[in-house]
């Protein structure tokens, strides 16, 4: 290919990553795409990501080699300079933006996802701006739903720049504005450790109710467990610490107040093991590979990782090199409601 035909397929992408993980995301979209210039777009967690290859060929990438740390991405179809745009022109420039779309988007369901960085200069709120392009979607034959789209309107306001683009939910690495997926808390919510495995249930297409029996380590205060309980999944909860006193006299809780490097099971017992403990990772490593035997061939494991080092991409390679002498490990991702550490998806081999 002659660098003519490299500078005409760049592609300009905006990529977010949890707070403070912006660096490692950097790294890995870099190594990723060969030749990709990225910067700092808004500190800590946003980013700008300049790709030699068309948007087809960088969606491949990213989709053939998907990322940890990198959270959501939107394309830059459009950029409005604020400073250099009346306020009265704003919104009209956007409705534009969507018009030219027509055919990508008729007959389709659309979201219009809204961002602001701290300090952007843009002057409209989030429900204004949704507001005033629902006539213009609805002009174009589109159908607005913010719950299941198959196309999302993407709109980073960020310094005095305003960044438009459009994709599918797939393309864009969620259906939620930056990637940042909120659960609602409950009233008797044991803890926010809870968000983590239900994100993790739509991050992985996961479906708790299939499971029959769940083997939880480290389960106080019981977080986790509640949620495998609310689906009808009988849980072994294992922690010398104390579950929450609500989940004491549960029909199908089994809770042994021990270390888990204590306790044996039969073979073939479980069909589904969670963890989420604050031990270093090779710690937790070794303990999930001693009960390994506990599980069913095929079973799910869902863990975290816990990023206590300076060198988190070389623990992670570590910890999936070990861990794959017994499970197939499909996925390492940094959820949004991770903070220090990531969750690994896993299944046990045949």
């Amino acid at each position: 290919m002659s660098s003519e035909s490299q500078t005409m397929s760049v592609t300009t992408w905006i990529g977010t990553s949890n707070t403070g993980y912006a660096p490692l995301a950097m790294e890995e979209v870099r190594r990723t795409i060969e030749g990709a210039a990225v910067r700092i777009l808004a500190p800590a967690e946003t980013f700008i990501i300049e790709s030699p290859l068309d948007r087809v060929e960088t969606l491949q990438k990213l989709q053939s080699q998907p990322p940890v740390f990198l959270r959501h991405i939107q394309p830059i179809d459009g950029t409005l300079l604020l400073s250099e745009t009346n306020e009265a022109d704003v919104l009209p420039w956007l409705a534009a933006e969507i018009s030219r779309t027509e055919d990508q988007i008729r007959g389709k369901r659309i979201s219009v996802h809204v961002r602001r960085a701290e300090g952007c200069s843009y002057p409209y709120s989030v429900f204004d701006t949704k507001t005033s392009l629902d006539g213009v979607l609805r002009d174009v034959g589109a159908t607005i739903d913010q719950r299941s789209p198959e196309t999302i309107i993407s709109i980073y306001a960020v310094k005095d720049q305003l960044l438009y683009g459009i994709g599918t939910p797939d393309e864009l690495m969620s259906d939620w504005p930056g990637g940042a997926i909120r659960f609602q808390r409950e009233e008797e919510q044991i803890s926010r450790a809870k968000f983590k495995l239900l994100e993790a249930e739509r991050a992985f297409g996961l479906d708790y109710t299939q499971y029959r029996e769940a083997l939880d380590i480290g389960a106080a205060p019981g977080g986790w467990t509640s949620l495998l309980l609310e689906r009808g999944v009988s849980v072994t909860a294992i922690d010398p610490g104390a579950m929450h006193p609500s989940l004491r006299n549960h029909p199908k809780l089994t809770y042994l107040k021990r270390n888990a490097s204590e306790v044996k099971f039969k073979p073939n017992t479980f069909d589904l093991l969670v963890c989420d403990m604050s031990w270093s990772p090779m710690q937790m490593v070794k303990l999930v590979l001693d009960l390994h035997e506990s599980l069913t061939y095929g079973a799910t494991a869902i863990i975290t990782i816990k990023l206590m080092h300076r060198k988190p991409l070389q623990t992670i390679r570590d910890v999936i090199a070990k861990l794959e002498s017994v499970f197939i490990v499909h996925r390492a991702k940094q959820l949004f409601h991770n903070r220090e550490e990531i969750t690994l998806f896993m299944t046990k081999q045949y």
